[in-house]
């Protein structure tokens, strides 16, 4: 077997770019005869409308070697503490407590204190007190719209965890430019066709432009079309429609009132009739748009709702409509091609999936990568982990839509039983009688820690009978300390963290003093 030297990664976007960049400086650092190559077509245009992120995007971008100033510069790049659900569990104005807050911060764990989230169960944090503010600083101190960080914190981190939001498009022209000044070599043409060799491996693609392209290992992030993985090897498409029912969306681009309008530090998601309407704050506009499934509504009517959750501000601007086809290759790596980013698997923006699983395959990638040219042992290995990282988010995103207690068809629908994975539904058999615990996941196959599945389990108001946990869980007293010195603490974090969007600016103002 020859040795693996030349990659070429076939289409750009935010998944082409990211791959580019993250594996020219975490493989070329080692090996300097590896080249790396991507391919892209000046024709097709990036499927992006502002993203959001999970907090594993920061070690990412680190990895790479950049500055969080410059990537708040070029990506047009604001702060992501968590989400804010708001009408999840019931529909506005039906009584009770109409929004929860999921933190990126996991709940406080003082060395030698007691785990707080078993407390928080058995009512010893009050019975108004919602979990994110009972056990975390966040929910405080993202709802008063501050920063996870102060401006003299170092790059990349804080006293808060932290994501970010930003505009596609921007983020896929700076990673570009990052991964040239690494030793990409930047290739436009369209890819016309893939040529497989006598073993059905992918032997080169032929550009309209350059003519035929070669590689030792080929890389395909050409999004839905899925042109080599899907279109020239076959891979099997693991439908999820039956689970996930959303798999359309709308989306606006709404600027802001003021340019000194405040910029919310959370992703709001708001659920509505057919779906949930995501919120993103960039520095001059939000990004607004509601994913729905088009079995319990129409696109004309989806549109409607969104701009009424916008308001006047919509009126004159325009609309853009996507689909999408939910679920995920199930062999995501055959011979010499590997999926990354759409070619491999959607399944809907919510709790911003779509990046992180990027992330995860260009770890893998990075990691196990076939010096050797023996590819087989590493693709079975690749396959299994991102496959069963895909059928973990389908149990998580499913858990916020099967609790809600909302009367339309479509929750209505997601909470029948025969919609929900037996996975998922002997997990919260077991989680009636206890909280969720580490030892329910396999951390390496999970993207949401234990902590993100108790935020959301809590704030869709899951019941667990706490009479079993009594017994076990004695230091009621030291964790009622432990309430109050957060609630004090988080008061105090309030005059130490800096206003988002002051934050924001003094990110992007030292860029451009540098």
């Amino acid at each position: 077997m020859a040795a693996v030297k030349r990659v070429l990664i076939v289409g750009g976007g935010a998944a082409g770019w990211l791959t580019a960049a993250y594996l020219a400086a975490t493989l070329t650092r080692h090996r300097r005869d590896i080249e790396i190559r991507l391919v892209e077509s000046p024709e097709i245009g990036i499927l992006g409308v502002g993203e959001g992120t999970f907090p594993s995007i920061r070690g990412t971008l680190s990895a790479i070697g950049l500055s969080e100033a410059a990537f708040m510069q070029g990506a047009n790049a604001t702060f992501k503490q968590g989400v804010l659900f708001a009408n999840w569990v019931r529909p506005k104005g039906a009584g009770g407590r109409d929004a929860y807050f999921h933190p990126f911060n996991a709940p406080s764990a003082r060395p030698g204190g007691p785990e707080l989230v078993p407390y928080w169960v058995t009512g010893a944090a009050g019975p108004e007190r919602p979990l994110a503010q009972a056990v975390t600083l966040q929910a405080t101190v993202a709802e008063a719209f501050r920063g996870p960080k102060r401006a003299s914190d170092p790059d990349w981190v804080g006293p808060m965890n932290y994501a970010f939001h930003f505009d596609a498009v921007r983020f896929a022209a700076y990673l570009r430019e990052e991964a040239k000044r690494l030793g990409v070599a930047h290739l436009q043409a369209t890819v016309d066709r893939v040529e497989l060799d006598e073993t059905g491996a992918v032997a080169q693609v032929h550009t309209r432009e350059l003519g035929p392209l070669g590689a030792d290992l080929f890389v395909d992030c050409t999004g839905f079309r899925s042109a080599l993985i899907g279109e020239a090897l076959g891979a099997p498409f693991r439908e999820v429609r039956d689970v996930l029912f959303a798999d359309r969306a709308v989306a606006i681009q709404v600027p802001y009132p003021r340019p000194d309008s405040p910029i919310a530090p959370y992703t709001l998601s708001t659920a509505h009739e057919a779906g949930w309407t995501w919120d993103i704050g960039l520095t001059e506009r939000r990004g607004v748009g509601y994913v729905y499934s088009s079995a319990h509504t129409d696109d004309g009517r989806a549109e409607a709702v969104l701009r009424d959750y916008i308001g006047p501000a919509a009126e004159p601007l325009s609309a853009r409509q996507l689909r999408f086809r939910l679920g995920f290759r199930e062999r995501q790596w055959i011979r010499n091609c590997v999926a990354v980013g759409l070619s491999g698997g959607f399944l809907e923006p919510l709790e911003s999936s779509g990046i992180g699983m990027i992330e995860a395959a260009i770890y893998l990638i990075a990691h196990l990568f076939p010096h050797d040219g023996d590819m087989e042992p590493v693709a079975r290995l690749f396959n299994s982990q991102m496959t069963a990282r895909y059928a973990r988010i389908v149990d998580f995103l499913k858990m916020h839509y099967c609790l809600s207690q909302r009367p339309e068809p479509f929750w209505r629908d997601n909470a029948a039983a025969a919609s929900i994975p037996d996975s998922l539904a002997d997990q919260l058999r077991m989680w009636r009688a206890r909280p969720p615990h580490r030892l329910d996941f396999v951390a390496d196959l999970e993207m949401y820690p234990p902590s993100s599945w108790q935020f959301v389990l809590y704030g869709m108001e899951f019941q667990t009978d706490p009479s079993g946990l009594a017994g076990g869980f004695g230091d009621t007293a030291t964790a009622r300390w432990e309430f109050d010195t957060l609630a004090d603490v988080s008061r105090r974090a309030l005059a130490d963290l800096p206003d988002h969007r002051a934050l924001v600016q003094s990110k992007h103002a030292e860029r451009v003093a540098a």
